[in-house]
């Protein structure tokens, strides 16, 4: 599958500009994660694209992301796509037994923290996030409540990364598309 054909897909079901940021910013992640394990760069990034697409239509456990591993098979999408998209989350019950599934459970809730470190500076600009920036927010636990802190740890360690290591890749992959992701900071 091709990035257009996902993006596509993501702007079919969702359009709330913030949830498109996300899947921006997982879509970079996974590229990032990608090459640095030598795999197919597209094909990760088409996933961390379409990971959420059917999240704004279907938001509760019970539909999230059934209703969108139903979606893609319909259109005929690989299946192991449908399977990555799918063990995202975790209450799903699909095991995470490839490092594409690993790499986007990893990677999906630490976007969420780095966007918010971002636009609490006072530059709203992710390029003045260090890493050192998310750890403090990251003890924090009434910052971004809803970032699964756990989730993050235990994708870091199942990836064999350890967790700065992992901040930092995601956080430079996020840089790279910070104007895409409303993250470059205000202007003039």
């Amino acid at each position: 599958m091709k990035r257009q054909q996902a993006w596509d897909l993501l702007c079919e079901y969702t359009k709330n500009e913030n949830l498109r940021k996300h899947a921006m910013a997982v879509e970079a992640a996974m590229r990032a994660y990608a090459h640095r394990f030598g795999e197919d760069e597209e094909l990760w990034a088409v996933v961390g694209l379409i990971h959420d697409f059917d999240y704004e239509k279907y938001p509760s456990a019970q539909d999230h992301p059934f209703k969108g591993a139903e979606i893609l098979r319909q259109k005929g999408w690989p299946e192991e796509i449908v399977q990555a998209v799918l063990s995202h989350a975790p209450y799903a019950g699909v095991s995470r037994d490839s490092l594409l599934q690993k790499t986007l459970f990893a990677v999906d809730e630490l976007t969420g923290l780095i966007t918010a470190v971002a636009l609490v500076r006072p530059s709203k600009s992710i390029h003045d996030v260090k890493i050192k920036s998310v750890k403090k927010k990251w003890k924090d636990k009434s910052f971004a409540a809803g970032v699964n802190r756990a989730d993050v740890e235990e994708g870091a360690a199942d990836l064999g990364v350890e967790l700065n290591e992992h901040i930092a890749v995601v956080l430079q992959a996020m840089q790279g598309v910070a104007d895409e992701l409303g993250l470059a900071g205000k202007t003039g």
